[in-house]
């Protein structure tokens, strides 16, 4: 994070405004509309400011700058077109801990103006960091577009409802319900809109008598393979309703960042051979927090249902009663492999795929027979520990110990990892990789090199 982004209350503070240009008075419209006690100094001024004056919503202080001006200044911003003055406001702004904003130089200033999206009192303000101020603003228009310019009003009636609902709903729980209610009903949006006053009213009663309890349930929910920009939009709507995430090893931070703040997060990870929490303890805390009447999400790297013992934990909750939803997730092997540029199936090298679990139940000679059929790719999930045995086994079943084959690590990460290499070698291989990984078996390995387009920075 390279600024700390922050609303500041500037109604009836003393800021100083240095420059009298048309670059100043953009910088002066925003102080104005935000209650600031403003002065201006400058060697002249233009029409506006005058007028800006007249209009008593400032102070015109025809001078050069001097540190004099920055006593008792809340806020400073230097909109000269001189940089040796810019640069004298902000040394001096600073040596005296006074926040200043140079325009058009965010190295020399200790904040910057963002694109700001007004709908009083909602306000969305977006930052490239003084780096791309064109692309700041092109996303203000988009955003703008899809925030009703009635948000402000729904915003207002919501604040003086706070105390009614504070008195109406007892839990936390029950009141973020009833406000998730509020500001998704459409039929108090059209009355707003409407403007009818009378109508808005009415709906707010039917809102507070229609409101329930919230009823406690657990929404499964995959989380991919990592890249937080590949998981559903619908499991991301989920994690920002959660009141409860329930998470595992696999959920990278990216993910998690995702979800909503004030949520509580429990842990349950899993290492090989470091079983943090048993299944069945799992299962309970998911049924404890659902009966207690939240909201629980339990989310799991890649897709639940794809050795995720998902539908182990679905059925103790049928089991104490508890309504559940199931959000599929992209998995590993097609996640993983995509960003390492290894199709899982091609007409001329593979045309099926098999998942198989690396420490799962034992397989007999027959299954493994199977496995080791030509034209087909292999992806062993959480194998790098049985590598060796993999191998073994393959090779037993008379596959090529030149057959193509890729250990994927941390995959779709900013840190992914792969190594391409033969059956022969994939026990060696597997001594240099860390878990998570996975493993690829098959031909269509060797399309690696020309199809790769992710780069890591591992």
């Amino acid at each position: 994070m390279d600024y700390f982004p922050i609303f500041c209350q500037l109604k009836d503070k003393p800021c100083l405004l240095v420059g009298g240009g048309e670059i100043a008075e953009r910088k002066a419209r925003l102080l104005i509309d935000a209650g600031a006690i403003l002065s201006v100094v400058a060697p002249s001024f233009t029409p506006q400011f005058i007028q800006w004056q007249t209009e008593q919503k400032l102070t015109c202080i025809k001078a050069s700058f001097s540190v004099d001006y920055l006593l008792g200044k809340w806020l400073v911003i230097a909109a000269t077109d001189n940089e040796q003055v810019n640069q004298q406001v902000f040394q001096t702004a600073s040596e005296k801990q006074i926040f200043c904003n140079v325009v058009d130089s965010p190295e020399q200033a200790s904040f910057i103006m963002p694109s700001v999206i007004d709908r009083s009192p909602i306000m969305v303000a977006i930052s490239s960091g003084g780096k791309a101020p064109v692309l700041a603003r092109i996303l203000r228009e988009k955003v703008e577009q899809l925030l009703p310019t009635s948000l402000g009003v729904v915003a207002d009636i919501a604040g003086k409802l706070r105390s009614k609902v504070k008195q109406h709903f007892k839990s936390i729980t029950a009141r973020r319900y009833f406000w998730e209610q509020f500001f998704a009903d459409k039929a108090l949006q059209a009355e707003i809109e409407a403007k009818r006053d009378n109508g808005i009213e009415q709906r707010i009663n039917q809102l507070f008598s229609a409101t329930l309890p919230p009823q406690g349930s657990v929404a499964l929910v995959g989380a991919g393979p990592g890249d937080a920009g590949l998981m559903t939009i619908k499991g991301l709507q989920q994690c920002q309703q959660a009141d409860v995430v329930v998470y595992d090893r696999l959920v990278s931070d990216e993910v998690m960042a995702l979800v909503r703040r004030d949520a509580q997060r429990i842990y349950v990870g899993k290492q090989a051979g470091f079983h943090c929490v048993a299944q069945d303890e799992i299962n309970q805390i998911l049924i404890n927090e659902a009966t207690a009447g939240k909201r629980v999400v339990r989310l799991k790297g890649g897709d639940p249902f794809i050795f995720g013992r998902g539908s182990e934990e679905l059925e103790a909750l049928i089991d104490s009663q508890i309504p559940f939803s199931v959000v599929p997730g992209i998995t590993a092997a097609s996640g993983c492999t995509t960003y390492a540029g290894i199709p899982l199936t091609h007409r001329d090298y593979a045309q099926s795929v098999r998942f198989i679990t690396g420490h799962g139940k034992g397989l007999n000679d027959a299954q493994w027979q199977c496995i080791a059929q030509k034209n087909q790719t292999l992806v062993f999930y959480m194998g790098l520990a049985k590598a060796a045995f993999i191998q073994e086994k393959l090779l037993s079943q008379n596959m090529s110990s030149t057959t193509p084959v890729a250990i994927i690590e941390k995959g779709t990460l900013a840190c992914q990892k792969m190594i391409a290499g033969q059956l022969h070698q994939l026990s060696e291989m597997a001594k240099t990789m860390e878990s998570p990984s996975l493993i690829i078996v098959g031909d269509v390995v060797t399309l690696n090199e020309k199809l790769q387009w992710f780069q890591s920075k591992k």
